[in-house]
């Protein structure tokens, strides 16, 4: 399966969705090299997150595979600022256009309840409890980890809560019929986990080393994601009819409103608050 679109009109441009995703594409091109097998060797020894250096548990001149023909060398000095930079680095051209394009399709909506700056703030939060959470699954691994599939999986997370049931128009492949069908946004969510879930089982079997994507935490993230939303966002209640937002502090309601079309051709809003419930305006 493979997402085309959603049935979620916007409001605003998504500015900080297309700055994420020019920084990733900029970083792959002159960091990483597209992908040529020195340059992704050399950006991951440097800038990808290595829990056991990170935490001075592993031997200064250990050596770790990154490549049939490269290893790191770690030199026993933490990098804390791989806790952000591995999440802008990809291991491969599969891996880094599957991120982008998940996060187009799913992260302007987010970025459209949020606003741009708690957008950012929200993404880099969500990355950050994905990558603490595999500090804490296995403290002392010198694998150096890379993605932006935790802060990814953190926007799925909260799409799935604020529209779980828009429907995400999916190209399907059937052996040689290709076809496409519209799933509700919560079955997307659990089909990319199941993404995470079979690219990480390569990483589970190896004993040799090679890079760890930052896959396996990227349910953790979600989690962080429901539980981070109600703080930062400033909710807003928007009007399609003049394509403005107007911030409403005091109401908690949740993303842009649902539309009932009436047999006397009146339309009725109405939004899911945090309650669970409905309100209609």
């Amino acid at each position: 399966m493979f997402p085309l679109r959603d049935e979620n009109p916007t409001v605003r441009i998504p500015y900080a969705v297309i700055a994420v995703i020019i920084i990733n594409a900029l970083v792959w091109f002159f960091v990483q090299g597209f992908g040529g097998e020195r340059d992704l060797a050399r950006s991951l020894c440097l800038y990808a997150l290595i829990p056991g250096d990170l935490l001075g548990l592993v031997n200064e001149g250990t050596r770790v595979q990154v490549s049939a023909n490269l290893a790191c060398a770690l030199d026993g000095s933490p990098n804390p600022t791989s806790l952000v930079t591995s999440m802008f680095m990809h291991g491969g051209w599969f891996h880094i256009l599957g991120n982008m394009w998940f996060l187009w399709v799913f992260g302007d909506n987010i970025e459209d309840v949020m606003g741009p700056v708690r957008f950012v703030v929200f993404y880099i939060l969500c990355g950050l409890a994905a990558a603490f959470a595999q500090i804490v699954t296995d403290p002392s691994s010198p694998i150096p980890m890379v993605g932006a599939s935790g802060a990814i999986g953190g926007v799925m997370g909260a799409y799935a809560l604020l529209y779980p049931r828009t429907h995400v128009h999916t190209l399907i492949f059937l052996g040689f019929y290709v076809t496409t069908v519209a799933i509700p946004a919560v079955f997307m969510l659990g089909y990319w986990f199941v993404l995470q879930l079979l690219g990480g089982l390569p990483a589970l079997g190896s004993s040799t080393g090679g890079v760890r994507l930052l896959k396996r935490t990227v349910s953790l993230a979600r989690f962080s994601a429901t539980s981070t939303l109600k703080r930062l966002v400033a909710l807003r209640r928007r009007s399609f009819a003049d394509r403005t937002a107007i911030d409403v502090l005091e109401e908690p309601w949740l993303g842009a409103p649902d539309f009932e079309l009436h047999a006397d051709g009146s339309i009725a809003r109405f939004w899911r608050s945090l309650d669970g419930n409905y309100y209609y305006k």
